[in-house]
């Protein structure tokens, strides 16, 4: 490994929502807000945000997180990089803090673990301990390290998987989060699976797993004209099933990038709602027709909001948490600070500024982290 150091349910809620996803006719939360609705943040990009030294290189931005002390974890790909820009790769794992100054980075192969071969998810739970996974055709693994690189677990043995029934493998899995009360690792599961699978954070033992609705999640691919045509969408996740996060009330909001929705959950796997994201995107017009692909929580106590990723429409979209109802949304196609190419994952801090990242193959320009940083109300 390469390292180098440098000078995130009330019963009232639950009603709510089941409630606003059973309104016939109209998808919750897409209408206009009510008068009483939240007023949205507002944001601001920080185009000088983060300091990026020694001449590197960033390949495409896969995801972000921000830790317990607001240091904000970015994981790249340095594969992504053609031969000319090879020597001025970034290693996989960057580490800045709030300033947006690099403290370390580190990551690629090393000894006694496999290293994912397309780095997709960064995730640092509670206790400092960070997750790496991989959407690579055999990344059926997701790895544990300190914070200074050095390897604690691996769940899973690359291209092992046996399918959505292997509860000792994944299936290129996009995305994690450990939930501090049960500690419990929610993984994403993903690119190669369709469901949403959930380990002991210190022993990586299997504990549960679902699909869409809480199905029993299957290996047979749903219809694919079901996310677009049928009102509630497909009876399966449809992949990938890019991020999964859990609210401070312990609710699953599991981005469903494929089927244009978030689904939300119980922490046992108990459907309870669901939002559609940019139904009416269709590829190739809107992009390639994926929209939800990542979600971040407001950092207030109550989490009152909800940001979802919109991947096609190069958006982030502001929700009212406890309702589903849709408040503002910021963002376009472009190379322009504030824009988005491939927008992908996104991480918020205290302060709740947002930390958003794309993977635009082809354009050195949007192969970055952008920061946007929460204004304060009038």
């Amino acid at each position: 490994m390469q390292k180098l150091t440098v000078a995130h349910v009330g019963v009232v809620w639950l009603a709510v929502a089941v409630l606003t996803a059973g309104c016939a006719g109209e998808a919750p939360g897409q209408g206009p807000a009510p008068a009483d609705a939240l007023a949205a943040p507002m944001f601001e990009v920080d185009a000088t945000w983060p300091t990026i030294p020694n001449d590197w290189q960033f390949g495409q931005v896969a995801s972000v997180a921000v830790d317990a002390e607001d240091h904000v974890w970015v994981l790249q790909r340095p594969g992504t990089l053609g031969p000319e820009e090879q020597e001025r790769a970034a290693p996989p794992v960057l580490e800045f803090d709030q300033g947006g100054t690099l403290v370390q980075a580190w990551g690629g192969p090393g000894e006694g673990y496999q290293w994912p071969t397309s780095e997709h998810g960064v995730y640092v739970d509670p206790k400092g301990y960070v997750w790496i996974g991989g959407n690579g055709e055999s990344d059926h693994q997701i790895l544990k390290f300190t914070r200074t690189g050095e390897f604690v677990m691996q769940i899973g043995r690359a291209g092992q998987s046996q399918g959505n029934g292997d509860t000792g493998n994944l299936n290129r899995p996009a995305d994690a989060f450990v939930h501090a009360d049960t500690n419990e690792l929610f993984v994403a599961d993903g690119y190669g699976n369709r469901r949403v699978i959930v380990f002991d954070a210190d022993t990586g033992s299997f504990k549960r797993m679902w699909g869409a609705f809480g199905n029993v999640p299957s290996d047979e691919a749903p219809d694919p004209a079901l996310p677009d045509e049928d009102p509630e969408g497909a009876p399966q996740f449809v992949q990938p099933v890019h991020a999964a996060r859990v609210s401070h009330d312990g609710l699953v909001y599991v981005s469903d990038r494929g089927g244009k929705r978030v689904q939300v959950f119980t922490l046992d796997g108990t459907y309870v709602t669901q939002e559609f994201i940019g139904r009416e995107c269709v590829a190739p017009e809107c992009g390639n027709g994926t929209t939800a692909a990542s979600t971040a929580f407001s950092t207030d106590p109550a989490q009152q909001f909800l940001y979802v990723g919109n991947r096609s429409q190069a958006k982030v979209m502001v929700f009212d948490r406890r309702t589903l109802t849709l408040l503002d949304s910021f963002g376009q196609w472009g190379s322009a600070p504030g824009d988005f190419g491939t927008l992908h994952h996104m991480a918020a801090d205290s302060s709740g500024n947002l930390f958003v990242t794309e993977v635009t193959p082809l354009a050195p320009q949007n192969r970055r982290v952008q920061k946007f940083t929460r204004l304060a109300a009038d």
